[in-house]
């Protein structure tokens, strides 16, 4: 039931997605659809164990040395694709041998530890009872009595010493096993909120996926708003794309013509300034020649006067007569041609209005909007049907989808394996509590053996007297060696337990740690599991031949749980595109085909657009024959060059009133000073207006010489500029039509490729975003196998195993040091050192002092660990 629900979903997104494709890069004016609605999962599915992932780290380079081989991928895929047992034989066949002797090769680091916990196990019950039985026939230290050694303080503070840091160690290995523990039942009770944390992602799986894919339908009605804009704005779009491409040539030539009107009317307005400045020209000359004459002669007149005879004055008034010549005029404008006859002619050529007649082919050239507008309104009422119809189609085919009831059966499924779980927690807490009891029972015994030994050691080292013999010392030393004998025996009773506890943790959390764990974390795992033909000696691809039923789509392990933890969409990483491909669904070409060919049937007919009728030209050609270009510009520009009178008549005019104030005082250099003043105002009075005239004259001449060259010229390719850009509009038109209305469609087009893009785009990414399967596969492996129980198993075996190692030393240090410590039976008695052997002989066998033979209490020691 659950694979078929799975398979019904896989189905379901599959239905409403399709394979992912490079990713289009839309035309101007990109769509904005917005962001698919997701929710975020709470799951986050990594576990950071703290301060006691230290002693993770510790562990895992102890197993490192011991298994320091890299993860055998080519061994166990041969190992799980060779068939052991089938016949008598087969374990005989070299290559199964080859296999064999592989494995062991591997698991060398493994078998070598466990072969030495093995080891420990046999021996040291074995030992311990033969020791037992040794002291018991008083050997092996089992005898009450103790030699007198110069080194006897020496040795005890070693063996004090090193059985104080074999406690230690132990004492660390212990509180290791017993951290290790408690962080593993305390991680289990923690998992049951990791465990509904993923089923709620889970459940947000299922029910965020039907809302994202009725939030990617929907998105649709953001495409066909665009395209109806679009349609409905043909005439900006459309027609300002053809009226742009004709521009680059009607424009230019419908400006040259607007500049040449300008031109007639500058050459009019200049006509008439050199009709009217010549006409002035003529008659001031003619005034200003008059006066000039009368003043001459009246300075004349004066010069004669007897007052010049004088010899002062008669070298300035010959000087003064002999400049009386320069007072004439110098330009002589009376023999320039008229140009009457050249200003009749453009005046008729004005008499039509050319810049009119060109504003007329601006406006016809600008109504090409409207113009397109008005051609395509049957064909867009048919563009604007099809495109609801498309819509309609999406509607119709996504509501054929069973998604609710797929949605609902998974929802039961998964609310089922729910309440099986959380039924089902209660037990693993119950026997994990006996786990932990147990595992605290071992971590007692250690501490049972510990606590013996420190307080061997605190009252041995305490009721120490080294002024008292071995047979006097006091009750808190010998209970002192009573303590420490008392951890061994328990050393004895329980390390075989614990290392046989030891060797079984550490071959299973060991190589779950170097053959699940650390695979996993680097993916190598998942490349086992997609060997072709391993889990399925039929299919070659295990997980497309579970899922589709066909083995030879390349559907991996690896591939699948990477794209889930990328987050990627189910499609994607399922491939379910073998399952239904709705790339017929979301074809561009299915949806824009009735679009494309009802655009291209667009006809837009622009021959109407008059840019200058044969009015228009004519006039041209009128105004080019008008004959300014045979105006004699040089006899214009030769008197305009030439100055008004032949010599500056305000510096005469100043030199004459300087000589007078060189004569004498009296009616002679009033009358010349006189004279000055009248030649000063018939300068500001004649003189300057005709050079504001000849200014005049100037400019319109040089208008005119500009005007009239090559004009014919001009004209003509005004006029054939015009006759391009015509037959370009009655033409070829419909060629720049055809380019600009496949651009449009290729707009038009571009936003359902946009929009299909984008569900694609989504649905890789967003769509039933597979992170809750990623997660679960890494609460369950990664932190829950490996995090959880891996780790902590491992570190309890590491701390209780240093722990049970270095018994052996403590018991062998333990069982030195009771002696000194305990209350012994005879002592070596020594009266002097000359007579020793005489001495030793009196008083006993082998010179042992008997200390009832003297009177001295000698306590009977009645517990059995004593009679050792």
């Amino acid at each position: 039931m659950a694979v078929e629900l799975c398979l019904l979903l896989l189905l379901f997104c599959g239905s409403t997605i399709s394979e992912v494709q490079p990713i289009y890069k839309p035309p101007p004016g990109t769509l904005d659809f917005g962001f698919v609605p997701a929710k975020t999962y709470d799951t986050g599915a990594y576990h950071e164990p703290g301060p006691i992932g230290i002693l993770f780290k510790v562990v895992h380079a102890f197993l490192y040395l011991v298994q320091p081989n890299p993860f055998p991928q080519d061994l166990i895929r041969k190992l799980a694709q060779q068939k052991f047992g089938n016949t008598q034989g087969d374990y005989q066949k070299p290559e199964n041998v080859v296999l064999t002797l592989q494995a062991i090769y591997y698991e060398i680091g493994f078998i070598v530890s466990a072969a030495l916990g093995l080891l420990f196990i046999l021996l040291l019950p074995l030992v311990g009872l033969c020791f037992c039985m040794c002291r018991c026939c008083d050997n092996c230290g089992g005898e009450m009595h103790q030699r007198q050694k110069k080194n006897a303080d020496c040795q005890r503070s070693c063996f004090a010493t090193f059985l104080f840091v074999a406690s230690l160690i132990i004492s660390v290995g212990v509180l290791c096993a017993y951290a290790a523990n408690q962080h593993l039942t305390s991680q289990v009770r923690g998992a049951k909120k990791l465990v509904n944390s993923n089923f709620k992602d889970l459940k947000v799986f299922l029910n965020d996926t039907p809302a994202q894919i009725d939030y990617l339908v929907s998105q649709y009605n953001t495409t066909k708003d665009k395209a109806l804009s679009d349609l409905n704005n043909v005439g900006p779009l459309l027609g300002s794309r053809v009226q742009e491409q004709l521009g680059k040539e009607v424009r230019p030539a419908l400006d040259a013509a607007l500049t040449m009107a300008g031109a007639i009317r500058e050459t009019k307005e200049a006509l008439e300034n050199v009709s009217v400045s010549v006409e002035v020209l003529q008659e001031g000359t003619e005034r200003l020649h008059a006066n000039l004459t009368d003043v001459k002669m009246h300075l004349s007149n004066t010069l004669n006067d007897s007052a010049c005879a004088a010899a002062q004055a008669a070298s300035t008034c010959n000087i003064i007569r002999n400049s009386l010549n320069q007072l004439n005029i110098n330009a002589n404008f009376s023999g320039l041609p008229g140009v009457s006859s050249q200003l009749a002619k453009v005046n008729d050529v004005l008499k039509i209005d050319l810049s009119s007649l060109v504003q007329k082919g601006y406006a016809a050239f600008n109504d090409t909007p409207d113009l397109v507008v008005n051609q395509t309104k049957n064909i867009l009422s048919d563009i604007k049907n099809v495109l609801e119809s498309i819509g309609s189609n999406i509607s119709n085919f996504t509501k054929t989808l069973p998604v609710q009831k797929i949605i609902a059966d998974l929802t039961i499924y998964l609310t089922q394996s729910e309440a099986y779980v959380q039924d089902y927690f209660p037990v693993v807490e119950q026997y994990d509590f006996y786990r932990w009891l147990g595992c605290l029972i071992l971590c007692c015994m250690v501490v049972l053996i510990v606590i013996f030994y420190y307080l061997g050691l605190l009252c041995g080292t305490c009721g120490y007297d080294k002024h008292a013999s071995p047979t006097t010392r006091g009750c808190i030393s010998n209970t002192g060696g009573n303590f420490l004998m008392a951890g061994v025996g328990f050393s004895f009773l329980f390390s075989w337990v614990l290392m046989i506890v030891v060797v079984l943790t550490f071959v299973t959390g060991g190589n779950i740690e170097k053959l699940v764990c650390e695979p996993f974390e680097d993916k190598t795992l998942f490349k086992v599991l997609d060997t072709p033909y391993l889990l399925n000696q039929h299919w070659k691809n295990y997980l497309s031949g579970i899922l589709f039923k066909n083995p030879n789509i390349n559907l991996t392990f690896e591939k699948v749980y990477s794209d889930c933890k990328e987050n990627k969409g189910i499609y994607t990483s399922l491939h379910l595109e073998h399952l239904f491909n709705i790339n017929e669904f979301l074809n561009i070409s299915m949806y824009t085909e009735d679009v494309a060919l009802r655009i291209e049937h667009i006809q837009i007919n622009l021959s109407k657009i008059i840019l200058l009728d044969e009015i228009g030209k004519e006039n041209l050609l009128n105004f080019s024959s008008s004959g300014i270009e045979g105006i004699n510009f040089g006899a214009y520009l030769t008197e305009i060059n030439k100055s008004v009178t032949k010599v500056d008549l305000l510096s005469f005019a100043n030199d004459l009133e300087a000589r007078a104030d060189q004569l004498p005082k009296g009616a002679l250099e009033n009358a010349l000073k006189g004279h000055a003043n009248n030649i000063r105002m018939i300068h500001s009075q004649q003189v300057v207006p005709l050079e504001q005239a000849m200014s005049t004259l100037n400019q319109s001449i040089r208008l005119l010489k500009r005007t009239s060259s090559e004009l014919m010229v001009k004209v003509k390719n005004v006029i054939s500029a015009v006759n391009a850009a015509q037959l370009l509009i009655n033409n070829n038109a419909s060629l720049v039509i055809v380019q600009e209305t496949k651009k449009y469609m290729d707009t038009i087009v571009g936003y359902f490729e946009q929009y299909i893009e984008w569900v694609k785009e989504s649905i890789a990414m967003e769509v039933a975003a597979c992170k809750p399967i990623a997660n679960v596969i890494d609460t369950a492996v990664d932190i829950f196998l490996c995090s959880y129980v891996t780790d902590s198993v491992n570190t309890f075996w590491f701390g209780l195993g240093g722990s049970s190692i270095f018994l052996i030393p403590a018991i062998i240090f333990a069982v030195k040091l009771s002696k000194y410590y305990r209350r012994m039976d005879t002592e070596d008695v020594y009266d002097d050192v000359e007579t020793i052997p005489l001495e030793n002989m009196e008083n006993g066998n082998n010179g042992y002092h008997k200390e009832h033979l003297y009177g001295i209490h000698n306590p009977v020691i009645t517990s059995s660990v004593e009679q050792w």
